[in-house]
This record gives C-alpha cells, structure tokens and sequence, in this order.
C-alpha cells in the first residue's frame, strides 16, 4: 500500500475507473448479444441502432479505442446482414 497521499488518492480513481470501465465493457458485449438476438424481429432496428450507439458513445469516453469501436461495429454489421440474410 502507497504512503504518499496523492498516490493514494489515485489508487481510488484508478479503481474507480476500472469498474466504470468494466461495467461499459459488459454492457457493450450485452447490447451486441442483444442485437443478434433481434434479428428478424420488429426490435432489430432499435438494438442494433442500441450496440452502435453504445459502441461510439464508449470510444468517445477512452474506455475502447475509436479503431476498436468501428472494427466492432463493422463487424457486428456484417454479423446482422449475414444473419438476415
């Protein structure tokens, strides 16, 4: 455990931060799940409109990188299309 007081102050952000991070993390791979699951149903458009939204919105905050975030959406796209067929 740190002595120094501004380095235990960043223990806490830092920890903080990691389960912000984790919790957008899985959110993200819910809302992919979701997106798939909707395929052929009246919901489709709104989840996968959902996952995209949730995609963006993480790069702009850091928790994924913006090449991440649209190498995830591209490939989530042709996911759908394939399974739309």
């Amino acid at each position: 455990m740190a002595n120094i007081k501004s380095q235990i102050k960043r223990n806490k952000q830092n920890e903080r931060r990691r389960l912000r991070n984790k919790a957008v993390r899985s959110e993200l791979r819910t809302r992919t799940k979701s997106a798939e699951a909707a395929v052929g149903t009246d919901a489709f458009d709104a989840s996968s409109r959902l996952a995209i939204s949730k995609l963006d919105k993480a790069a702009a905050t850091g928790v994924i990188h913006k090449n991440a975030a649209a190498r995830k959406k591209s490939r989530l796209m042709k996911r759908l299309a394939r399974l739309a067929g």
